[in-house]
């Protein structure tokens, strides 16, 4: 039900995935510093959730506040410092784990009171597996000789890609996949979203009871969020397009949908998919026309998709909403 207000105003809490949402690689998304200067406006309680495992929790506050987001390291929840978590819980202190990926990841297992590792000859216990872009063959073969010695395998994140100026590149899911042929099993254990614990975490640290995940990725940040059973936000500045977000299935279909952060701080109502109703477009059997806002039209569509239905353009103003969507 609408409540007439803004968006955020329904929430206790406003979890953020990182690229893609508030920034891509080194630069911040257009509106991002605006919309996290608002919410800091009106004391709404900020976290940073992110998968990427190549950066410490204190780096990516950092980062956020020479980009104009200021943050704190108690904000930020990275895979790489869960991924640490995880092992200290199950290893005793000073076991060895054989670290596959970038140093902030090596700095997260060494400060849980583990020792980091290179080689599988240095006979780790575990192996924990994040995203570094100077991850090779030679990391991964260590990794394959260690697990199949009966390694535990922890992999931060199962990202197929991660975001960049050039459109999506190669994420760790996608080394975790090359070790995953080579080994002909999974993960023993996955950190990252789409597993709730990361948004569980940023909800507890806060006592938020009712809070809202904002991400760009529908199998990562939203199905994360639904499984964590939370609203959530899909933005259309990163990985996930209109495309994907008709083809979602129901475990990875958000609460809401915008273009960018500024979705925030619409009525709620005008954001919801799907919707109760949207002014301007019509939908008559398998066809859309009319005219008015292309995200509203997309709205409308995931209504009719969503529903079984197969819907093409009939009017000029549709065609060309269909083209801007990329559909």
């Amino acid at each position: 039900m609408s409540t007439g207000k803004r968006l955020v105003d329904g929430y206790d809490l406003v979890i953020f995935d990182l690229d893609g949402v508030v920034y891509l690689i080194d630069r911040p998304i257009p509106g991002a510093v605006e919309a996290v200067a608002e919410l800091h406006r009106g004391g709404t309680p900020l976290a940073y959730a992110t998968n990427n495992a190549s950066r410490r929790s204190g780096e990516v506050a950092d980062l956020l506040t020479a980009l104009g987001v200021p943050a704190t390291a108690d904000e930020v929840l990275t895979s790489a410092g869960a991924a640490a978590a995880v092992l200290a819980q199950r290893l005793s202190p000073g076991d060895r784990v054989l670290v596959v990926g970038a140093e902030a990841l090596r700095a997260e297992v060494r400060e849980a009171g583990l020792t980091p590792v290179s080689a599988a000859g240095e006979a780790p216990v575990a192996v924990v597996q994040g995203y570094g872009p100077e991850v090779g063959w030679a990391d991964l073969a260590e990794a394959c000789v260690a697990v199949r010695g009966g390694a535990l395998w922890v992999a931060t994140n199962t990202d197929r890609t991660l975001p960049s100026p050039r459109g999506p590149l190669p994420g760790n899911g996608s080394l975790v996949a090359a070790l995953r042929t080579a080994l002909g099993r999974e993960p023993d254990v996955v950190v990252g979203k789409p597993e709730p614990e990361l948004f569980a975490t940023a909800a507890r640290l806060v006592g938020a009871r009712r809070p809202l995940v904002v991400g760009d990725r529908l199998d990562t940040d939203i199905e994360g969020a639904v499984r964590a059973g939370m609203d959530s936000l899909l933005v259309l500045t990163g990985v996930s397009g209109a495309a994907d977000l008709l083809a979602a299935p129901e475990s990875r279909r958000p609460t809401f949908v915008a273009a960018d952060l500024s979705g925030l701080f619409e009525v709620d109502e005008a954001v919801r998919v799907p919707p109760v109703a949207v002014d301007g477009w019509q939908l008559d059997g398998d066809g859309l026309s009319g005219s008015g806002a292309v995200l509203d039209a997309l709205r409308l569509l995931c209504a009719a998709t969503w529903a079984g239905a197969k819907v093409r353009p009939t009017s000029s103003a549709a065609r060309d909403a269909f083209h801007t969507l990329g559909l």
